[in-house]
């Protein structure tokens, strides 16, 4: 199995593709945010001889790459003030997602939303399913112009460590779960044209039967790149993304500071180890 390494996070909040549903808008349904310690420090053995060495680097996007919390609650916001999305009747303010409230999902307020979609607040499932389909339709858009804006930037470290890595002959590849569209447009915005036309191997959601926690998608990439997979390190952001491996061997709050030698050593560390 290829080796794991993860860049840790706090909190990490629902996942991009979240949707608008009746969860979301109803007060009376909600979802809790995964959470694990970032002092968590566990290493798996997963290079089972020495012969073995760095030959292929595997990046997930989200998470990884970028860094897209923030951003889907910007364009969800943007869609309650385009709309005037209120619902709390006394006040003039449309919905704000602060962080916190985005990251729990949960409407404090009572009632379906008053917006500029309907005269009042929809009463009966079809008209709600029209608020919430035009909500997000309205949010999608609004989201694909914040990527292509040139005001996102990848996380710290990415793009030095996959141009060290090209540089040193080593494969690399992006593996999202997310729909190929989407990735596709985040890739070409963030790392640029060329460095992703540069990618050895390039794997979403819609080339995978099995989604994560299923590693199908790491395996896949390594059988495309023509390596073993004990000869991949994978970077991931995500308890689930690594569920079904086994533990991380290391863990990063990014990669500023990590350099192509780090991981090789990481890596010969562990056959050692083994």
């Amino acid at each position: 199995m290829a080796s794991i390494m993860m860049l840790s996070q706090a909190t990490l909040s629902p996942s991009s593709s979240t949707k608008l549903s009746s969860h979301t808008l109803n007060p009376l349904l909600y979802t809790k945010p995964l959470r694990f310690k970032t002092n968590r420090k566990s290493f798996s053995v997963s290079a089972a001889s020495s012969q073995h060495s760095l030959k292929a680097l595997i990046f997930d996007c989200d998470g990884v790459i970028l860094e897209s919390e923030h951003l889907h609650r910007q364009a969800y916001n943007d869609a309650f003030s385009h709309f005037n999305v209120s619902c709390n009747s006394s006040s003039q303010q449309p919905l704000n997602w602060a962080s916190d409230f985005y990251d729990v999902l949960q409407n404090q307020e009572h009632g379906w939303p008053s917006s500029t979609i309907f005269d009042t607040p929809p009463e009966n499932d079809d008209d709600r399913a029209k608020l919430i389909d035009t909500l997000q339709d309205w949010k999608t858009e609004r989201y694909k112009q914040i990527i292509k804006s040139g005001t996102v930037e990848p996380r710290p470290g990415v793009l030095r460590l996959m141009d060290e890595a090209k540089a040193a002959g080593k494969q690399l590849a992006v593996c999202s779960a997310a729909t190929k569209s989407s990735v596709i447009l985040c890739l070409e915005s963030l790392i640029g044209m060329e460095r992703f036309q540069g990618l050895d191997c390039f794997l979403a959601g819609d080339d995978v039967k099995e989604k994560k926690p299923d590693p199908s998608i790491y395996l896949n990439a390594a059988k495309r790149l023509g390596v073993s997979e004990k000869d991949c390190l994978v970077v991931e952001d995500s308890v689930i993304g690594l569920q079904d491996f086994k533990d991380a061997i290391a863990l990063y709050p990014d990669l500023s500071d990590v350099r192509l030698n780090d991981l090789e050593l990481l890596l010969q560390n562990v056959v050692a180890a083994n």
